[in-house]
């Protein structure tokens, strides 16, 4: 990070980028998540975000202030989100490691703040400092974890000036969650025996405790237990050997992993979830309901997966609950039909 900092200092001098200077009139001091206070305009109009993460959950509460996108959108995203924010220019990961920012497309933005949101580094505030100063762009940091992102609307909305649109999208999250903890406090003991599958060939997992396995670990018992967790989205290698201890009740395969080859090979015929049908595939819309990256989108986990593990319990219309989601948060009615696919590989066989 801070090679990546160094370099961005000397691109930073070279484009003249510096802190806007503002009339006092015009400005506010916001203290952020890692306890900074931040000069901003009152008036925030124009917007980037540090990465993905950030980039899904700010969508919702402002598509119409993104001047440029930390990344694409996935392909199959201009349906879902509209072409017109699919479009934007692509500045790159401003913070968080990866160091594909381009400063020169930045400058031209000229973006009145960056928003950075998630689970906060131990060097948050450090790093947002140096940012800050490099970039000449004001950097906020918003907490956000699977259970608090309603107080992290509401920040959002105090930030961006719309407390209404904050508070909306911070009682469904809250009202989300408390359903889904009341589903799960109902299944009480007789919570589903399950390890999320990763990787291409499904030899990787999401192992118990891990940062990626947030969803898993709150709806299912998740047997996936290894001595060396590992905190990549990509997950702990494993081998078949091991997924026959383990031998799970469910196994819940990621987009673009094993699912489709179970039926033919024989290696994964060996396993009860298999033998019994009983395995999914994660929708995937415009990003993976489950995670990668962990942000917002996680909701639809919580909608969709106590609905295939746990019917009786989960009494709702699933159709009607997600598309209430895409309505709220990206902006659009998800149409039956486009519900259907994203969803055919989603329950048991």
């Amino acid at each position: 990070m801070k090679k990546l900092l160094s370099l961005m200092l000397v691109f930073s001098l070279l484009l003249g980028l510096t802190l806007p200077i503002l009339a006092a009139d015009e400005t506010r001091v916001f203290t952020d998540d890692a306890g900074r206070e931040v000069t901003l305009k009152k008036d925030i109009q124009r917007i980037v975000v540090s990465g993905p993460l950030a980039q899904i959950a700010v969508f919702a509460i402002a598509p119409e202030k993104f001047v440029g996108l930390a990344t694409d959108w996935s392909k199959a995203s201009t349906s879902l989100v509209g072409a017109e924010f699919v479009e934007l220019p692509v500045v790159g990961q401003i913070y968080g490691g990866k160091g594909t920012v381009n400063l020169e497309e930045l400058a031209k933005l000229n973006p009145d703040v960056m928003i950075d949101l998630g689970e906060a580094k131990k060097t948050i505030a450090e790093d947002l400092d140096g940012l800050q100063q490099q970039i000449g762009i004001p950097c906020v940091h918003i907490a956000a974890k699977l259970d608090s992102f309603g107080q992290a609307y509401r920040r959002l909305g105090d930030l961006l000036g719309k407390p209404e649109e904050g508070e909306k999208l911070a009682a469904y999250c809250e009202s989300v969650y408390k359903r889904t903890m009341d589903i799960m406090q109902q299944a009480g003991e007789n919570k589903t025996k399950a390890v999320y599958v990763v990787g291409t060939e499904g030899l990787g997992v999401l192992a118990k405790t891990s940062f990626h396995a947030e969803v898993v670990d709150l709806l299912t018992d998740n047997v996936a237990v290894v001595q060396e967790v590992s905190s990549r989205g990509t997950g702990n290698p494993v081998d078949m050997e091991q997924l026959l201890v383990w031998n799970p009740d469910v196994l819940i395969f990621e987009n673009g992993s094993a699912y489709a080859n179970v039926e033919k090979d024989g290696t994964w015929q060996a396993l009860k979830a298999v033998q019994e049908g009983k395995y999914v595939e994660v929708p995937f819309g415009p990003y993976n309901w489950m995670g990668s990256p962990p942000s917002v989108q996680r909701y639809l986990a919580l909608l969709w997966l106590p609905k295939v593990l746990y019917p009786e319990i989960a009494a709702y219309d699933l159709y009607e609950e997600v598309n209430n989601y895409f309505t709220m948060f990206y902006h659009k009615e998800l149409p039956r039909e486009t519900y259907e696919e994203l969803t055919k590989n989603a329950f048991f066989k």
